[in-house]
C-alpha cells in the first residue's frame, strides 16, 4: 500500500483553518479569520472579527452605515489584530492566512509583529485607500504578499 497523494497542502490547511475560524465571527456582513504559523508549520495564533472580549456584543451595533458611533467601525477587532494578540510566542519571522487582504491598520500590526508573509484569498477592496495605503506599508517593510492560487473544497462534519 502507498500513501494518500490526494492530501491539501499546508496552503491549503493553514487557510482551511483561517476559514474556520471566520465562522467564529458574529458580524452579519463579513466574516474574517487569520491563522499564524511559523517556520516550523506550528500555530502560533488564530483570530477573527468581533468585538474586544468582555464587551457585549448585543449591546453594541454592527451597522455598516450610519454615524459611526452607530456602525460596527469603532468597535470591531480585526481578524488579523485579534490572530497577533492570541498569539502564543514571538511572531518574528511567522506568516499571517487571511481570507481578506489586510487592511492599513492591520498591515501596521503584521509589520511590528514582524510578521513576513502574507497569504490572502480575497482583495476585492482592491480599489479603496485604506488597502492601497496597506500595499504601500507592507511593500516598505519588505512583508512578502502572495494570493493563494490554489484551495480545496472541505466539508467538515461534526458527527458521531
Amino acid at each position: 500500500m502507498t500513501k494518500r497523494t490526494d492530501y491539501i497542502s499546508w496552503d491549503q490547511y493553514f487557510m482551511g483553518v483561517a476559514l474556520l475560524s471566520a465562522q467564529r465571527s458574529k458580524d452579519p456582513n463579513t466574516q474574517v479569520g487569520a491563522c499564524i504559523v511559523n517556520d516550523e508549520h506550528r500555530i502560533v495564533g488564530v483570530g477573527y472579527n468581533g468585538f474586544p472580549a468582555g464587551c457585549d456584543d448585543n449591546l453594541l451595533p454592527w451597522e455598516r452605515e450610519g454615524n459611526f458611533l452607530d456602525t460596527k467601525y469603532p468597535f470591531v477587532v480585526h481578524a488579523e489584530l485579534n490572530a497577533i494578540l492570541n498569539s502564543i510566542q514571538n511572531l518574528r519571522g511567522c506568516t499571517i492566512y487571511v481570507a481578506l487582504f489586510p487592511c492599513n491598520e492591520c498591515a501596521k500590526a503584521i509589520i511590528q509583529a514582524g510578521i513576513k508573509e502574507i497569504v490572502y484569498l480575497s482583495d476585492k477592496y482592491f480599489d479603496t485607500d485604506i488597502v492601497k495605503a496597506s500595499k504601500l506599508l507592507l511593500e516598505q517593510a519588505g512583508v512578502k504578499v502572495r494570493k493563494i492560487d490554489k484551495y480545496a473544497d472541505i466539508t467538515l462534519k461534526f458527527n458521531d
